[in-house]
């Protein structure tokens, strides 16, 4: 018996890195899972995104876990297509009980430096996707009168980060949409909290301007990347995504059921560390 055994689970951004991992948790809990990504390349990200051969390939993982698992290329900056997801998901599964709005980018630079296609880009993707998929679901959510929503914030939604004020920025509105959402949501028994992740080991933080930031000179290297993470949480280390994923199971099973409007940190104690703010790559 599973903590999930008979909920359908939506996972933005799950080709891949914390969406697979938090997919897959799902699974292993007994929920059948949609699994949706963009599966495209935006011009204004530096690293390489998710294919449609990481979807198949994701898709392919999670069933190996059990389940019934269905993989959409979707963009959650489309209403349209989110709007066509839910009705297919909900004609062929019968419900959405678990939704964790994953997705996101990560870009750098000085807030002066940023052009209109960064910071838009960050926002339409990192913040105004995320309620375009909390609008998308919430007739099915307020029909059913249950749910549990994740959001993917970021210790960013709790601490400024320089050299990233977009992406600081979208967090920090992930993290207020979450509480608006958790009262507008609560008369119909549908729970909303977010998650906020320390520094996690993905394709996101695996990059040279990442690698410039934690080792505090450009042409820093994997290495020295490693090395920093150790200072960045009380916990040292990278956090791998998996080990962010019991908290999402947490949030989305009964055992969670009075809990809402809450912004949980998984940070291996990076927020109450006295101090840890590497200087920003471009000073």
């Amino acid at each position: 018996m599973g903590s999930l055994d008979g909920k359908v689970a939506l996972v933005t951004g799950a080709a891949r890195g914390q969406g697979l991992a938090h997919a897959a948790a799902l699974a292993e809990q007994g929920a059948t899972v949609v699994l949706v990504d963009i599966c495209e390349q935006i011009a204004s990200v530096p690293y390489g995104l998710a294919t449609e051969e990481d979807l198949a390939l994701a898709e392919k993982t999670v069933s190996a876990v059990g389940g019934k698992v269905l993989a959409k290329k979707i963009d959650a900056r489309s209403s349209e297509q989110l709007a066509d997801l839910v009705t297919e998901v909900v004609a062929q599964f019968g419900s959405i009980d678990v939704v964790v709005v994953n997705h996101g980018i990560w870009t750098r630079g000085a807030l002066w430096d940023l052009t209109d296609s960064d910071w838009q880009d960050m926002m339409d993707v990192s913040l105004t996707g995320v309620w375009r998929v909390l609008k998308a679901v919430a007739p099915q959510l307020i029909s059913q009168r249950s749910g549990s929503v994740v959001l993917t914030a970021s210790v960013n939604g709790l601490e400024g980060q320089p050299g990233s004020s977009h992406y600081t920025a979208a967090k920090h509105g992930v993290l207020g949409l979450m509480k608006a959402a958790a009262l507008e949501f609560a008369p119909f028994s549908v729970r909303v909290n977010a998650i906020c992740p320390g520094f996690v080991d993905t394709a996101m933080t695996n990059w040279q301007g990442c690698y410039d930031m934690t080792g505090g000179k450009p042409g820093s290297t994997r290495e020295e990347h490693e090395k920093s993470a150790h200072h960045w949480h009380a916990i040292g280390g990278l956090i791998q995504p998996s080990e962010i994923s019991g908290a999402v199971v947490f949030l989305a099973s009964d055992s969670a059921s009075r809990i809402t409007g809450v912004a949980l940190p998984v940070d291996g104690g990076h927020l109450v560390l006295p101090t840890f703010n590497p200087a920003p790559s471009f000073v």
